[in-house]
């Protein structure tokens, strides 16, 4: 996959049915290369389904996943990762008996990198993300903070054009996330990759995306810049709640 300044990764009328239950009904999505979408709603909106199609964890019932030209729909996960999109995951999935480094090694050599290359491509995503002097400690043994960080790190070692980030600031404390508040926007301006990151933490995403979408029940129910959403009433009875529109 040729990576280019203007790819556009877009979900089509993305609808998931769960034994009769819709999960997700026609959602449109647009993320452009370069860009920050905010993907927010109530637990059980549909955020992480969303996710899991886009990155071919699940299958979609109905709709379109496109890369550019390239229809991706229903692309098994690894293939949907040689094209240029990674993630990480609301769970942590670290390989904990291996090194800091090693991780990251093992998501490069994923995508087709060699042993060397993936060296090279882990050291500087270890560095980026400001682990670089973890390395050679067990995954495992790291603090939760660390561990998201780690996770961050696996996939950009991957070298994607998106990346798609599921809660990458849950259970972190207020200096945690706005140190990585500082640290997806550096991504995004020294790679230039586009992020969609589903979060709950609001004091991050306001700071930190271009764009919010908000889904509920499925549904979007809302697409604009941070503060269009921060003050659109809809968004505000369904998620946000009237105390957020005094703060």
């Amino acid at each position: 996959m040729t990576k280019t300044s203007s790819s556009i990764l877009r979900a089509d009328k993305i609808s998931k049915n769960f034994n009769g239950l819709k999960a997700l009904s026609e959602i449109d999505l647009v993320l452009k290369q370069g860009e920050i979408l905010g993907l927010i709603g109530p637990n059980g909106s549909g955020k992480t389904t969303l996710i899991n199609i886009i990155s071919g964890l699940l299958p979609a019932s109905d709709g379109k996943v496109w890369l550019d030209s390239n229809d991706i729909t229903n692309f098994p996960a690894h293939r949907v990762a040689h094209m240029g999109i990674a993630r990480t995951f609301q769970t942590i999935r670290l390989f904990r008996e291996l090194t800091v480094q090693e991780n990251a090694e093992v998501a490069a050599v994923s995508v087709g990198a060699s042993r060397k290359e993936a060296r090279q491509k882990a050291k500087k995503a270890l560095t980026m993300i400001g682990i670089e002097h973890w390395a050679k400690f067990p995954a495992g043994t790291l603090p939760y903070g660390l561990e998201r960080r780690v996770e961050i790190a696996r996939a950009l070692a991957m070298e994607p054009i998106f990346l798609l980030l599921d809660e990458p600031g849950a259970g972190l404390n207020e200096e945690e996330s706005d140190s990585l508040l500082n640290t997806l926007k550096d991504i995004r301006t020294k790679r230039g990759v586009g992020m969609l990151v589903v979060e709950h933490d609001m004091r991050l995403i306001m700071r930190l995306c271009d764009r919010v979408q908000v889904l509920q029940s499925g549904k979007t129910i809302a697409v604009g810049s941070p503060e269009e959403v921060s003050n659109n009433p809809i968004v505000i009875e369904a998620y946000l709640g009237s105390k957020h529109k005094k703060d």
